[in-house]
């Protein structure tokens, strides 16, 4: 693997490289959408199964935050290409069958996004760069959350 193609992708100098990374950016920026709205649906489910009112308040505040993300992937795709970002409010994700699973599932699913995030924030204009890490350090904060969730319930 080529880093300084990786971490600088800024160095190379060819439009075609240019104009991928930026399409790359934007599909990743709609998945996120998306995505941020799945965790929204799937935290409010799982708020309803959280056995005490202090694991409803944690996961009703991550829910929160991933309303936020939402909110500003949607800001931030419209201030990249000039038009509001077509979504959906619908979520696309199964339930799961019991909290437990579901706890381990969110917790997956925050380093998931912590990934795909961190690729996003090597890619995009650096002006945006602050947002997404805001949004990776909740997504970080998130999956602590979810692990001590998970031990607590194991």
């Amino acid at each position: 693997m080529n880093y300084q193609t990786y971490f600088a992708p800024h160095f190379q100098s060819s439009n075609q490289l240019l104009s991928r990374n930026d399409e790359m950016v934007l599909q990743l920026i709609q998945q996120s959408i998306q995505g941020e709205r799945n965790d929204e649906l799937f935290y409010d489910f799982l708020i309803k199964l959280a056995p005490t009112r202090e694991e409803q308040e944690i996961i009703a505040g991550i829910r929160d935050d991933e309303r936020k993300h939402r909110s500003m992937f949607k800001t931030l795709y419209t201030q990249l290409t000039g038009m509001a970002p077509k979504v959906s409010d619908e979520g696309t994700e199964p339930l799961p069958a019991s909290y437990l699973e579901g706890i381990e599932k969110a917790l997956i699913g925050e380093l998931k996004a912590f990934e795909k995030y961190r690729k996003l924030y090597l890619h995009i204009n650096p002006q945006y760069r602050d947002w997404i890490f805001e949004i990776m350090t909740d997504e970080i904060k998130h999956a602590s959350y979810y692990n001590w969730l998970y031990a607590k319930n194991k």
